[in-house]
């Protein structure tokens, strides 16, 4: 399995200025590819591959105009090329969507293979550098010792910060010892997840509480004039202020994700449409994504949620564990059906937060009834 360090990097002066080169040169390459590709698609009906684009790269490097791209290494720029030649084979089978333009003003990144870094007794050097990268490692120094990265990404966020990404081949991880413990999650906004064994776990809704800052900064940001070092200031201070709130998100789901696949053999989830979530799509009924009115706020509290996150590392880490997760239809009934005798109600409004079964008498809170029977329906599917 593959696995990925990612460390906090240090460049002096020299490299900075030789990797901001780089990712100057492969934002060039990725759009001036990308604009290649749209036009002979629309206007000949015709797919590029990867050969094609690796031959106009070459062609490119020989004109006057663009002869610098032969002062950076070429291998992130291959990189690119074959980046985008994943992102257009995913869209054209429905997994992702259109490939866009690459700004400067975003998050920059170079991928560097075997062939391009040096890696010896924890210092690494880049192709076109003559001395090492400094990073911080913040695991055993006999990891990093060892360490046979495949591929090195180094990264700069719009704040500023760099990084360095080591990507590992290792071998598969020993099972987790089992728990003998199941659990079904119902996902939510109000609280974040509702469990079958009746524990919530609540929503830190780090965008709300930093809502007010953000507000401040990019109020700052838009009275300073434009290209000026004064708005570039302003710029990063929001981009620093965003950068807290992402990596508090980041932990929160680590952790939680962490500590449920470390407690259960089993866990059930269900499917939500996160994009349908944050539509604005007409209608009502019992489910968020299924054609649900967005009300205000509601697609900011979503996002700021990253259920598809939440989801995706679930899926990673239950594998590693030799866990199993398992993922009900999204149209499985599990708010308006009784976990006691299996009534269903023919609707249940959003706003009914509470409801009592009319066969049984059971009286339900809704997100941990739909815990319950996701874990029902997830126990089905896994087996004993």
């Amino acid at each position: 399995m593959r696995m990925a360090y990612k460390c906090r990097a240090y460049p002096d002066s020299d490299q900075a200025a030789q990797l901001g080169r780089t990712f100057g040169c492969v934002r060039l390459v990725w759009n001036k590819t990308l604009d290649q590709r749209h036009r002979a698609y629309h206007t000949e009906g015709k797919k590029t591959s990867y050969t094609e684009t690796d031959a106009a790269l070459s062609e490119w490097k020989r004109t006057s105009e663009l002869a610098f791209l032969s002062e950076v290494s070429s291998v992130p720029l291959q990189q690119t090329l074959r980046h985008q030649h994943t992102a257009f084979a995913n869209f054209f089978a429905g997994r992702a969507k259109y490939p866009r333009f690459k700004s400067r003003n975003g998050k920059q990144s170079a991928h560097y293979t075997r062939s391009a870094f040096r890696m010896r007794g924890g210092t690494l050097t880049l192709a076109k550098q003559s001395t090492p990268l400094e990073f911080v490692w913040s695991w055993d120094d006999d990891t990093l010792a060892n360490l046979n990265p495949t591929m090195v990404v180094v990264s700069r966020e719009q704040d500023g910060r760099w990084y360095v990404t080591f990507a590992v081949d290792t071998d598969d991880p020993e099972p987790a010892p089992p728990t003998g413990e199941a659990l079904g999650i119902d996902l939510g906004v109000k609280d974040f997840a509702t469990l079958s064994t009746g524990e919530t776990i609540a929503n830190p809704k780090h965008l709300d509480r930093k809502e007010r800052t953000l507000a401040r900064y990019q109020r700052q940001m838009a009275r300073k004039q434009r290209d000026s070092n004064n708005r570039r200031k302003a710029k990063r201070t929001l981009a620093r202020a965003h950068r807290k709130i992402r990596h508090a998100r980041a932990d929160f789901l680590h952790r939680t994700t962490t500590n449920l696949v470390r407690r259960a053999d089993v866990i059930a989830i269900e499917d939500l449409n996160v994009s349908g979530m944050t539509s604005s799509a007409k209608g009502t009924t019992d489910k968020p994504g299924r054609n649900v009115k967005a009300k205000a706020g509601l697609n900011r509290a979503v996002m700021d949620a990253a259920l598809g996150e939440f989801r995706r590392q679930l899926e990673y880490k239950t594998t590693r564990a030799g866990k199993t997760l398992v993922v009900i239809d999204r149209w499985y009934p599990s708010s308006k059906t009784c976990s006691a005798c299996g009534h269903l109600l023919p609707s249940l409004t959003l706003s009914t937060r509470a409801w009592t079964c009319p066969d049984c008498g059971t009286r339900h809170d809704r997100d941990h009834n739909a815990a319950k029977n996701i874990l029902a329906a997830g126990r089905a599917v896994a087996g004993p």
